[in-house]
């Protein structure tokens, strides 16, 4: 077996999580206009700009167009909130201030454990051409290598595309890296695809039991034990 001198990790769900959204919006639009929409109307206008991100969301490219994906998500709150009193720039301030993404307490420890081995660390994740931002903002930055989105190389996971442009970033060759994620279609398929090793993140035990031969984790604290067997 190669020795693995790249790891290749998923952001949303492995590196980093999202704060519940509709409490956040509800928070910020009170803030800035004074009206309380409720919790429930907040989460139901958090979620149509969910949904309408996922279908989009690779046509984020470049920070223009992501900027242009911003303002039809902001959109779609005010459509489903139908406040009159609520204008574009306030919808779009709030949305913004309420995706609050965090690091999970054990990313940066093997991120550190990663990089005092000499390991080169890329993200690959299913984004749009934020993704560096992103994880500067949640600290995350400084241990990585760079940062692979699905809309800037214009194909999502599983498709191997997004596997190999990480490697091409990396440096390294499918056998010599090896890849962490919390999805079986796109962070398991996807690798195995790429001819790259995998494991699977399984942080709250609901996810099926992976394909033979790839380990499952309930906590990125076991990557190093997985990736480097005493």
């Amino acid at each position: 077996m190669s020795e693995v001198h790249a790891v290749l990790i998923d952001v949303l769900g492995t590196l980093v999580e999202l704060e519940s959204p509709g409490p956040a919006l509800r928070e910020e639009i009170e803030r800035r206009t004074g009206i309380d929409v409720g919790e429930e109307r907040a989460a139901q206008a958090f979620g149509a700009e969910i949904g309408y991100y996922l279908a989009h969301h690779m046509e984020g490219r470049d920070m223009p167009a992501v900027e242009a994906l911003r303002d039809r998500c902001a959109e779609e709150i005010r459509r489903s909130l139908g406040l009159d009193e609520l204008d574009h720039a306030t919808a779009r301030a709030a949305m913004l201030a309420a995706l609050r993404f965090r690091a999970f307490p054990d990313a940066p420890p093997l991120l550190q454990l990663l990089r005092a081995r000499g390991t080169r660390l890329v993200a690959a994740s299913n984004w749009d051409a934020s993704l560096p931002e992103g994880l500067e903002r949640t600290g995350l930055a400084p241990y990585l290598d760079g940062a692979v989105s699905s809309a800037v190389v214009g194909a999502a996971k599983p498709d191997p595309a997004v596997f190999r442009a990480a490697l091409a970033l990396a440096g390294c060759e499918p056998a010599d890296a090896f890849h962490v994620g919390d999805s079986p279609r796109g962070d398991v398929d996807g690798a195995r695809a790429a001819g790259i090793r995998v494991a699977l993140l399984d942080r709250h035990g609901v996810l099926p039991d992976p394909p033979e031969g790839v380990p499952k984790i309930s906590s990125l604290d076991e990557v190093a034990s997985v990736i480097w067997p005493a």
